[in-house]
């Protein structure tokens, strides 16, 4: 299952390895990708989407499923 979530705070190609890296220790996650420039994260896998956002706000973002 695929997901998106809406990140609000990258700006820069380090922040969306912050955020990949984040999501990827999310049990259930088998990949992750994150676009500062659409401000957006794609999951795959059966990760919980409250788990997610958790992890996303963890790293020092905003996140919205």
């Amino acid at each position: 299952m695929s997901r998106t979530l809406t990140v609000d705070g990258m700006s820069c190609d380090h922040c969306e390895q912050a955020v990949e890296e984040a999501l990827a220790d999310v049990e259930g996650v088998t990949s992750a990708s994150a676009d500062h420039e659409a401000g957006s994260a794609t999951i795959d896998g059966s990760a919980d989407p409250d788990a997610l956002v958790s992890a996303v706000e963890d790293a020092g973002y905003d996140a919205s499923v």
